[in-house]
């Protein structure tokens, strides 16, 4: 089996032959980073995209494109808004390998407000116990100045500074000595967030963490804790008051979830602030704004049925024209995200006991339901019943009800008021004796 790689070390005429013997077939494997993106293999059956992340819409499709066919696997340790949304809509299957390492810690996060004590006796800490720690600074142009500014906390600490403006043999090298052990300190920009296996550094310090997304902040935690010490991370911001909604909620939900494995967590959490992105688009993230999630997923699930050749359950269209006020009200429920959920949910609800769990379950986590929320259930346990009754609409005028079946035969209620309770106590009390009638 012969084996290649194409990177930037590569010089111009390795590459040529490394580009020609795969268009050739006689490479068997090559691994790569970008560089992969325009090659021409005779025969590619199986692809495989490491950090997942990193790559744009385009880029992934341009790498699907390098042959009709071939077998993808992408692998992430935080899946994109889109591909974990792809995932849980079966577009794409999705495994997840949840057993560490042996030995392996949890690295211990925390989310604090920048503070020079705080970073001198987090380092002074991690060096007392012998070992090496990160501190990830993402400006170029004042890294130097934020390496002098820690020399004044810590005389005497050794300290070696990497970004992308240092030639590739200098990093290599430095790299090389820092893992020896001649300097306590790597000051970085976010280049090390992945290759980077240094198990004798355990602490990580991510300055402006507000400004990194969640999938990279959860990378750089990965690159301390990799031995059987214990690992610590902190992300440092301004000022907690000042951050946006989204900021806080990404913060929030790493400094909850350190555990080890918990990668698949933080992905559902960038999902649920981010959005799912779009299917057919190039947008990584985002908002469904025209359709409605319900009407979009309910579009998607029958579409996955057509092409996989599944049949799904035909219901019978039922339309009700009641003059009630039927919806779950913000005041019940206020995250946007979490009432979508269970419209999503109740819509495909196929009995009254499926439903009733609903509400169990609404109440236990949010408290007794208002009127508008508890109309709402009835008036879907109403179309569930209705529809196995074979009507195919219901309207009122006031208290007078009117209900038509699918022969066109009507069958005419009379409530006690033109309330809503009424109105929804003698349709459903209708319905429930025509049903136990059957």
């Amino acid at each position: 089996m012969k084996t290649a790689k194409i990177d930037r070390f590569l010089s111009a005429k390795d590459k040529n032959a490394v580009l020609k013997g795969l268009k050739d077939g006689v490479i068997d494997i090559c691994i790569g980073t970008h560089a992969l993106l325009g090659v021409n293999c005779k025969n590619l059956a199986l692809l495989v995209i490491d950090e997942e992340h990193k790559f744009g819409v385009k880029q992934k499709e341009k790498l699907k494109n390098l042959r009709e066919n071939v077998h993808i696997l992408s692998m992430s340790a935080t899946p994109i808004p889109r591909s974990l949304n792809m995932a849980l809509s079966s577009i794409k299957q999705y495994s997840q390998i949840l057993t560490p390492p042996n030995d392996r810690e949890d690295v211990r996060t925390f989310v604090k407000e920048y503070d020079e004590k705080i970073v001198r006796e987090v380092i002074s800490r991690e060096l007392r116990r012998g070992g090496q720690a990160f501190y990830i600074h993402n400006r170029i142009a004042t890294i130097n100045s934020k390496a002098k500014e820690l020399k004044k906390l810590i005389p005497n600490l050794r300290i070696l500074v990497l970004h992308s403006e240092i030639s590739d043999s200098i990093s290599e090298e430095e790299i090389l000595k820092f893992e020896n052990r001649e300097y306590d300190i790597l000051l970085s920009t976010s280049i090390i967030e992945s290759g980077i296996h240094l198990p004798n550094a355990n602490t990580i310090i991510v300055e402006s963490a507000h400004r990194f997304g969640m999938a990279d902040l959860h990378q750089l935690r990965g690159r301390v804790g990799r031995a059987h010490n214990q690992g610590f991370c902190y992300f440092l911001v301004d000022n907690k008051e000042e951050l946006n909604d989204a900021s806080r909620k990404r913060l929030l939900a790493l400094e909850s979830n350190s555990f080890l494995g918990s990668g698949s967590v933080l992905a559902y959490h960038d999902l649920e602030i981010r959005g799912g992105g779009n299917l057919i688009g190039e947008a990584q993230s985002g908002h469904i704004k025209h359709i409605g999630y319900s009407l979009y997923l309910k579009m998607l699930e029958d579409t996955i049925n057509e092409l996989m050749n599944k049949i799904s359950l035909k219901k019978r269209d039922i339309e009700i024209k009641l003059s009630i006020s039927a919806y779950l009200s913000e005041t019940f429920i206020s995250e946007d995200r979490l009432r979508l959920e269970l419209y999503r949910r109740l819509s495909k609800c196929e009995s009254a006991g499926e439903v009733y769990a609903v509400e169990e379950e609404m109440e236990d986590r949010f408290g007794r339901l208002d009127e508008p929320s508890a109309q709402f259930l009835s008036l879907i346990i109403i179309k569930i019943l209705a529809s196995d009754l074979g009507f195919k609409t219901i309207m009122n005028y006031k208290e007078n009800i009117t209900m038509t079946d699918e022969g066109g035969k009507k069958t005419y209620l009379k409530a006690a008021s033109f309330d809503d309770d009424d109105i929804i106590s003698s349709i459903l009390g209708f319905l429930r004796a025509r049903k136990e009638k059957k």
